[in-house]
């Protein structure tokens, strides 16, 4: 046992006596050291029935012949931080996250690790700490929430925030936007579309690391704690079957998480967090990867906020597996992958069975042909930018207008709501992106405001920065290289013409090279917005969204 490490012979007999402290009897000592990382926290709704969760995990470790350990881990929850400084925060936490795990794990020598996680970056950040540290792990999550309800139809919180939209514009009164506050959150758990959380930990089950249902058994169903029972008395098979994280996350692994990614319609985060899970495993993930995988793989279901179905809905159409076993029948997934089970994924989903067509749309009748996302490339974004194609309207998946160009957040928003922006625009938002912001913010707020006064099918939004699973619309995301750094987005000025074609790839600013080198000539770098603390030192680490915005370590 790795465990022993800390605890057994002469040399650690001092451990040994703080082991003692903590209650450790002698038949426990002689046990597998399991450790659970929990997420909870009273701050984040989808993490307050963590508690619950890891004492399920407990008791199944301590059946399956383990002796469970908790130690914490933080989470951020991005609709609390959205709109201000907090959002700042949020992605940075991935890295914090996955380092503090390692320090914990390696620290006190566990010998397997059950990992508790729920929201955006807890998710991801985790599991780059289990593909780093490569121990026996099993991922089970808090769960999704319940879709809320108002005016008798299902709501959740990108609904929320397009109401905000629909006030500024005076489509709304204030009751009604207070109603919305009421109802759509109805539950605790991570917010119920498949936004970043919800994409992340269905991921997780397309990687083999979480249990079937992790991704989608909503967080107040008991079958939840029934998973989470299990998830400890998988990790112990593992553990004595000698299966670890890196004999599940392979390079075949990640290639079918970004498959599933494609039928599912995730949030365009995923394409900064499986390039960060595969650089943990030495694979080198081009998020050009996702355009050929896009055009082969049918995009079979339309979650909130690109349709008006919701995580309990595809949880009762038989989930991911289902999901899974529809692109496997046409042979886009490599079936011969080991999972948590100890099973491969081919085992796991021979019975998988798709028990509502209008959620999960079969393969010979999808929503599309192609891929929920789609890398676009151009002078614009020489090493890419993303879009969740399956969110945009059909009349905006070719758009070209002038642009109307912003150097913060803030400034745009004014903008829309002011009632500045109109049909045609080409909303640009620069100086957001990982170094600039710095923290690469999301932009849900801008994106519902567009969506909220109607402007959603003829208004498009490009930034260096990143959009939340709940955005919709032509919204384009992590254009790299970004603003800070002096990349093309920092040259555009107000009026451009800017040429958007999703079906092929590009965006273009229609602008000759010798006006754009001109102005790259005169370009200087802006003074950095934070120079304190972690934010400063994250800047200062941190590479660019195509990379995955992982920290620069030697070697790059």
């Amino acid at each position: 046992m790795r465990s022993d490490n800390a605890r057994a012979g002469m040399q650690q007999a001092p451990a040994r006596s703080l082991f003692n402290a903590l209650g450790f009897t002698p038949e426990e000592m002689k046990k597998p050291m399991v450790g659970i990382v929990s997420s909870y926290n009273e701050i984040v709704p989808g993490h307050m029935n963590i508690d619950k969760i890891v004492d399920a995990v407990k008791l199944g470790v301590a059946e399956a012949g383990g002796v469970p350990v908790v130690f914490p881990a933080i989470a951020v929850c991005d609709g609390i931080a959205m709109g201000h400084i907090g959002m700042k925060y949020s992605l940075v936490t991935r890295d914090l996250i996955a380092d503090s795990t390692e320090c914990m794990a390696l620290a006190h020598q566990f010998d397997a690790l059950v990992m508790v996680p729920n929201c955006d970056k807890n998710v991801p950040g985790l599991l780059m700490a289990a593909a780093r540290l490569d121990l026996p792990t099993v991922f089970v999550s808090g769960g999704p929430m319940l879709a809320g309800h108002v005016g008798g139809q299902k709501r959740s919180l990108s609904s929320m925030f397009e109401a905000v939209g629909a006030h500024a514009a005076g489509n709304m009164t204030e009751d009604e936007v207070e109603n919305f506050v009421e109802n759509v959150c109805p539950t605790c758990g991570s917010c119920s579309g498949m936004y970043t959380a919800n994409s992340m930990n269905c991921l997780t089950e397309a990687l083999g690391m979480g249990l079937r249902g992790n991704g989608t058994i909503p967080a107040v169903y008991s079958e939840r704690i029934r998973l989470a029972k299990h998830a400890g008395m998988a990790v112990m098979d593992m553990y004595n079957k000698g299966i670890t994280a890196r004999q599940i996350m392979t390079k075949e692994a990640v290639l079918n998480a970004l498959t599933v990614d494609m039928a599912l319609g995730c949030s365009t985060n995923s394409m900064l967090h499986l390039p960060a899970i595969a650089h943990e495993i030495g694979f080198d993930f081009d998020i050009e990867f996702a355009n050929p995988i896009s055009e082969k793989t049918p995009n079979l279901c339309h979650l909130a906020p690109a349709g008006p179905t919701y995580m309990e809905d595809l949880n009762e159409a038989g989930g991911v597996w289902a999901v899974m076993k529809e692109l496997a029948d046409i042979g886009l997934l490599n079936t011969d992958c080991m999972t948590v089970t100890g099973k491969t994924v081919g085992e796991n989903i021979a019975n998988a069975v798709n028990r509502n067509p209008e959620v999960i749309r079969p393969v010979d009748n999808p929503y599309t042909k192609t891929g929920g996302l789609a890398v676009l490339k151009g002078n614009l974004a020489p090493d890419g930018s993303v879009v969740k194609r399956s969110a945009v309207v059909p009349e905006m998946l070719v758009h070209e207008g002038p642009a109307r160009v912003f150097d913060s957040e803030e400034d745009a928003i004014a903008a829309i709501k002011g009632g500045k922006i109109v049909e045609g625009d080409v909303v640009v938002i620069r100086y957001e992106g990982p170094k600039g912001g710095p923290g690469m913010r999301e932009m849900l707020n801008p994106t519902s405001a567009i969506a909220g006064m109607g402007l959603g099918s003829s208004v498009a939004l490009i930034t260096d920065g990143r959009f939340s699973g709940a955005s919709r619309g032509a919204s384009i995301g992590h254009v790299s290289p970004e603003a800070a750094v002096g990349g093309p987005i920092a040259l555009v000025e107000e009026g451009d013409i800017i040429a958007i074609d999703i079906p092929n790839y590009t965006m273009t600013l229609k602008v000759s090279d010798e006006e754009l080198a001109a102005r790259k000539a005169k370009w200087q770098p802006r003074e950095p917005r934070v120079t304190t603390g972690y934010l400063r030192r994250y800047a200062a680490q941190v590479t660019s969204g195509n990379r995955g915005a992982i920290l620069r370590t030697p070697e790059l």
